[in-house]
């Protein structure tokens, strides 16, 4: 069998889903707003690298989301083991120097809807840099007008204590995700300039996203961290 199918259960089954919920004692709540079947965008707030495993490995679905492009190309052992790991986990490699990278990366996403997966994004495009909520970039509403799949808001609480800017390990402490109603998003491009629906729709969606994590919001773009692309 191919070993990146074995990846994914034994990290949220065996090894990483345990263990968080030992560390880090997740309350989540609003399960019941993930469909079962079907495609489904998880658009959730950023706060820390954690993030990115902690909303596919409490949610009841495999979940597919954008990692590094660096991250599967490292050279020797290492460098593909790493590779395996997280194309095992589920994430899609993404090249953030935009242009065509940035449309091959949303192709890749809208692939994994077409099939009926579940896909998760963080609409900020980055880590806050100091706890508030910042303005989404439109990828995701251009996602979900491509798609027709509905929009999950998520609010992931309390990363930033347990993983601060900087930790690579985090360190015990309470976590949370707050999962609010499905946010249908059919036709909203019908009769208007993509970009403009594009850019209320992402609003739309982090203005549910505050609503759930109670963050401060600033309307402007988060800042990439120092030697980001």
């Amino acid at each position: 069998m191919d070993p990146e199918r074995l990846v994914y259960p034994l990290m949220k089954y065996v090894v990483m889903g345990p263990a968080m919920r030992v560390a880090f004692l997740p309350a989540v709540s609003g399960l019941r707003h993930v469909p079962r079947l079907g495609p489904v965008i998880l658009a959730a707030n950023h706060l820390a690298f954690l993030d990115s495993f902690v909303l596919p490995l409490m949610v009841p679905r495999r979940v597919h989301f954008l990692g590094k492009h660096e991250y599967f190309t490292g050279a020797g052992l290492k460098g593909q083991a790493a590779a395996t790991f997280f194309r095992g986990v589920g994430a899609i490699a993404v090249d953030r120097s935009g242009g065509r990278a940035a449309l091959d990366a949303l192709d890749s996403s809208a692939a994994v809807l077409e099939r009926g997966g579940a896909f998760a994004i963080h609409p900020e495009g980055t880590r806050s840099p100091d706890g508030r909520l910042y303005r989404g970039r439109t990828g995701v509403a251009r996602l979900a007008m491509r798609t027709g799949a509905p929009v999950v808001p998520v609010a992931i609480i309390g990363t930033d204590k347990v993983q601060p800017r900087g930790r690579a390990v985090p360190k015990p402490g309470r976590i949370g995700l707050r999962i609010g109603p499905p946010m249908d998003f059919r036709g909203r491009g019908d009769g208007v300039p993509r970009g403009k629906a594009a850019r209320q729709v992402t609003d739309e969606i982090m203005e549910a996203i505050q609503g759930l994590s109670g963050q401060e919001y600033v309307d402007d773009y988060a800042p990439r961290p120092a030697g980001s692309p």
